[in-house]
């Protein structure tokens, strides 16, 4: 994969920052004169090409200044049913080929968190990334004979977290055309979810922890951890080889390869969600490497969202038919999920009982079914169209109420996220409840015991 140029630096301090953002602004300012000043001239000229010039813009910035701005942009480009091609295309860049750190800016963390540089540490240490993303860098690593990842964390990314969301917040409103109360929410939950990322002791902790429980599904693959080698800022494990999903793609793998690695990431999933009630939430194709076989790697357990017990059971109720023959139990699971709100009028609660009705209808169709093909079309279209109609709505684009509780954030962006993968394997998976109720058996014995314990 090509890295693109080194950084030799990255603005820490919120003066430098800012700067940064305020010069994009300016330039977003000029793109959009130059767009009018030439649709003047010639009215056939298309909006695309404005998108394409600030999402150029807006990309250059955010990829030299990493962190939570950097990840603002991977989040919003797996939300391809209404951000604009221009930016999804090149926002999903991020997602590892990112402008990587220096040699010297690395040898720095080494000795800051470990207190030794990596040649101490290390056989062998490949001073230039392999992969560079939103919060950190992957390096290549030799000890013992073995190949290693070693994970390094950008300067300054936690201490920028809150502040920085504060700075991009208008221009990701701006990109998406979204009420800013309708962001909110989603940034608040942002926020806790990206200083849970920048805390690598935590990631390192869970990534033990759920690899270890996850290690008996099929198809599979997790690297070893090095709590040796790692720290705050560091993180090593073992180097997983493969594929990130578009470089597998071009290998023209068999309908059976694609449905492997798609049922794979569907079991690991679901498994997660509904048997762990804790769940890898970065669902973005930076974080699998495909095998020629099928197999997947896991290699980044950064974010991770838990699922309150009311919330699953409120939450997934809506995917069981069974359940919301009642009217009354379905209002009941509206109310709670927020999708109603208390000063709803009759009217207000029809109309968005039904929106969200058709919406969970088309969303939820794979657990319907014994064998979804997600290489459908027609799925995606349906809901792009309708997700377009749903944002169109001044009901929904003037409300001040927002329509959903946090927990959901995370849990819509996963499912989002791995249907897109879905999607692009072009997989046909078993996806029924029967199915997935079937993964309670990889569970491990103590686990199995502390889930019955708790629905007692």
């Amino acid at each position: 994969m090509n890295i693109p140029k080194e950084q030799n630096s990255i603005p820490t301090t919120k003066v430098e920052r800012a700067a940064r953002f305020a010069f994009t602004g300016a330039k977003l300012g000029v793109n959009y004169v130059k767009h009018y000043t030439r649709k003047l001239i010639d009215p056939s000229v298309p909006r695309e090409q404005l998108h394409e010039a600030n999402a150029e813009d807006i990309y250059d910035v955010l990829s030299n200044l990493k962190g939570s701005a950097l990840k603002v942009a991977q989040m919003l480009s797996l939300d391809r049913g209404f951000l604009p091609p221009a930016y999804a295309k090149k926002f999903a860049l991020s997602q590892y080929s990112a402008p990587p750190l220096s040699g010297p800016l690395v040898v720095n963390t080494f000795l800051k968190s470990l207190g030794k540089t990596p040649a101490q540490l290390f056989d062998r240490f490949n001073i230039h990334a392999s992969h560079a993303a939103s919060i950190g860098q992957v390096h290549e690593a030799w000890k013992n004979g073995k190949k290693l990842a070693v994970k390094i964390q950008y300067p300054g990314v936690a201490h920028s977290v809150k502040s920085d969301l504060r700075i991009v917040k208008p221009i990701a409103i701006r990109i998406v055309g979204l009420q800013e109360a309708d962001m909110d929410q989603y940034f608040e939950e942002v926020e806790t979810k990206l200083l849970e990322e920048t805390n690598y002791q935590l990631e390192l902790q869970r990534s033990r922890e759920l690899t270890a429980e996850c290690s008996s599904l099929p198809g599979l693959i997790f690297p070893h951890y090095y709590p040796e080698y790692s720290s705050d800022k560091i993180i090593t494990m073992d180097w997983l080889e493969g594929l990130h999903l578009p470089e597998f793609l071009d290998t023209q793998p068999s309908q059976e390869v694609r449905n492997r690695a798609g049922q794979a990431l569907w079991d690991f999933y679901q498994f997660q969600i509904h048997h762990l009630r804790k769940v890898h939430a970065d669902p973005h194709p930076g974080n699998f490497l495909f095998q020629p076989n099928g197999q997947v790697g896991i290699i980044d357990f950064g974010c991770v969202k838990e699922i309150p017990d009311d919330f699953y059971s409120h939450y997934f109720a809506l995917t069981r038919p069974e359940l919301l023959r009642d009217e009354a139990h379905r209002m009941e699971i509206f109310r709670q999920l927020g999708i109603l709100h208390p000063t709803d009028t009759e009217k207000e609660i029809r109309f968005f009982s039904d929106l969200f009705q058709k919406l969970i209808d088309l969303t939820t169709l794979p657990f319907q079914r014994e064998i979804f093909d997600f290489g459908d079309p027609d799925f995606f279209n349906e809901i792009y169209a309708y997700t377009d109609y749903v944002y169109s709505l001044p009901e929904v684009r003037h409300s001040k109420i927002v329509r959903g509780t946090r927990h959901s954030l995370y849990i819509n962006r996963t499912y989002f996220g791995l249907y897109s993968l879905l999607g692009d394997l072009k997989a046909q998976v078993k996806t029924s409840w029967q199915h997935i109720d079937s993964l309670r058996s990889y569970l491990r014995p103590e686990h199995s015991t502390a889930l019955i314990e708790d629905s007692k």
